[in-house]
């Protein structure tokens, strides 16, 4: 049952217009790196990155999350002017192709935020929150984007060994409650938070978020949710990333159940259908 006791902020500014998130958004994961964990290399070009978002837009994604630096556990590590040279022209070309899409730069690295809103981007997706570049908050306040803020611990070469939490949700929400006070301390007022499902928790840890994932409507931000595929679903049913659909459809049920204003995809049908589902089910 969602929580009614808060006042979520559900709408916000991407380039002078208001957008609102009541009705939950699909974003679709446009990965062109070689080494994500369950698409790596397949959308790495500009022609299969535009094939790929063509599809994902006619199946209803509102927004297409490119990110050129793969954040699996104990991936390698990049250097920042190779994650641009990933990034930037596959969003140039999608701007150019796509003029009303709305792009989502995935990265940690100021820098790699600050060429791709130049390129055609609209908002940075940092799963760091700030942690791995300590002028990203700076950055952001700068550029007057919207900001998804997502805990972590670590980098993802090491996050899997920081998992020791004496209370865990009250540390996370904690950790958001600080940055989010820096962020609005800067000017930064269009803000989303992602739990951060699959870095520094193990797998008990990533079904008590979400079964407890409500509890961060105290924080009144629209809440982004990223289960796709994910580990948490394959190695509990003993299956793969590739089989885990079925899996991820069932947690994105639960997420929309929780408050989830945002669902982050490989697959878009599937999500804009569970989404369908259940808002008639909470409506009815």
């Amino acid at each position: 049952m969602k929580n009614t006791f808060f006042c979520k902020k559900n709408t916000i500014n991407i380039q002078g217009k208001i957008i609102s998130l009541q009705e939950q958004w699909v974003m679709g994961i446009l990965n062109v790196t070689p080494d994500s964990f369950y698409d790596g290399g397949a959308h790495n070009s500009i022609q299969t990155a535009i094939a790929q978002t063509q599809k994902f837009l006619n199946e209803g994604a509102q927004i297409i999350d490119v990110g050129g630096y793969s954040t699996r556990p104990n991936a390698d590590d990049i250097a920042v002017q190779e994650e641009i040279n990933r990034v930037v022209p596959v969003i140039a070309a999608l701007k150019q192709k796509f003029p009303n899409i709305i792009i989502s730069i995935d990265t940690f690295r100021a820098e790699v935020a600050r060429q791709a809103i130049q390129h055609g981007a609209a908002m940075i997706n940092d799963i760091s929150a700030g942690e791995l570049d300590p002028t990203m908050f700076e950055t952001v306040a700068a550029l007057q984007v919207p900001y998804i803020l997502m805990h972590t611990r670590g980098t993802p070469q090491n996050m899997q060994s920081q998992t020791d939490y004496t209370n865990m949700m009250d540390e996370i929400i904690t950790f958001f409650s600080t940055k989010i006070n820096k962020l609005k301390a800067l000017g930064v007022n269009d803000l989303i938070i992602d739990p951060g499902f699959g870095f520094a928790k193990t797998l008990d840890q990533n079904y008590e978020l979400l079964q407890k994932l409500s509890y961060f409507n105290v924080l009144e931000l629209p809440i982004l949710v990223g289960l796709s595929r994910k580990s948490m679903v394959y190695k509990l049913l003993q299956t793969t990333a590739a089989e885990a659909l079925n899996g991820t459809t069932v947690l994105h049920t639960l997420a929309l159940e929780q408050g989830a204003s945002i669902l982050r995809v490989h697959d878009v049908k599937e999500a804009v259908e569970t989404i369908t589902l259940v808002n008639k089910f909470m409506k009815s």
